[in-house]
């Protein structure tokens, strides 16, 4: 389950030969940075602020449905919850329910449980399941990058709990964190929707926060675009065959890390 799906028609094909069709067919549309190139040209913009997105971006795959997935496995979540989110899911597969529906709903399906047993889980889960698809040049940037007093901030769609699990290894602390969240009430999950950033709502999330021109951006779905398109310098980052296309559209430089799925 994913909360970053585009074009359903494009999933049976494997995205590394979807990608090198697009740049095949128009070479001179989009530049693939090398890995020096890359950090040299974030670098040298000498950014203050920073933004990333996190599945995809700072590791390969989609930790929030992974999450859930891993959640239903190890009996965390009652049957009738995965009954009602199974059949939400087939909806959105369908068209029937939006991409920041489902986003929250991924969310909202836990509620009544205890916000320290979810935070005690998706720090277990990253730990063995997401850590290791980190990926080292993303981590060096970020490292690089406070090490030269820039803002860093990280925005997903994928839950808190997670995210802030994740970005401990970053040193992103919660407060310039912005991700799918619910109210806590008692200690308790509820399912009130505090935020959903997905989209434009990744753009107005960070205003609220009171960013809204970023140095450099970085992202790897088309559901990042909105956010790419507000910075000094966007860099699409192990993209998806719809980002890809934006960026050839844009003259937005991409960047494969080595052990990209899409390489």
């Amino acid at each position: 389950m994913s909360c970053r799906t585009e074009d359903p028609a494009l999933s049976s094909a494997p995205e590394s030969s979807l990608l090198n069709t697009h740049l095949a067919a128009d070479p001179g549309a989009t530049k693939s940075l090398s890995t020096q190139n890359f950090h040299a040209a974030v670098l040298s913009l000498d950014p203050q602020v920073a933004v990333f997105d996190c599945d995809g971006t700072l590791w390969s795959g989609d930790a929030g449905s992974t999450f859930m997935r891993w959640t239903i496995d190890s009996g965390l979540l009652s049957r009738e919850a995965i009954d009602w989110l199974d059949a939400r899911y087939r909806s959105y597969q369908r068209g029937e329910v939006s991409e920041v529906a489902i986003c929250g709903e991924m969310v909202q399906v836990y509620q009544g449980l205890r916000e320290d047993e979810m935070r005690s889980a998706a720090a277990r889960f990253f730990s063995s399941q997401i850590e290791q698809n980190i990926f080292p040049e993303m981590l060096a940037l970020v490292r690089e990058l406070q090490q030269r007093k820039c803002e860093i901030w990280a925005v997903s769609s994928t839950n808190d709990w997670v995210i802030e699990a994740g970005l401990r290894g970053f040193g992103i602390h919660s407060d310039r964190i912005l991700c799918a969240r619910v109210a806590i009430e008692d200690g308790f999950v509820t399912d009130r929707i505090l935020d959903v950033p997905t989209d434009d709502g990744k753009v107005l999330a960070l205003a609220r926060a009171g960013i809204t021109a970023p140095d450099a951006v970085f992202g790897n779905s088309i559901h990042d675009a909105a956010m790419l398109a507000i910075a000094r310098r966007a860099f699409p980052v192990n993209p998806s065959t719809g980002l890809v296309e934006r960026a050839a559209l844009m003259h937005w430089p991409i960047y494969f890390p080595a052990n990209s799925p899409s390489r």
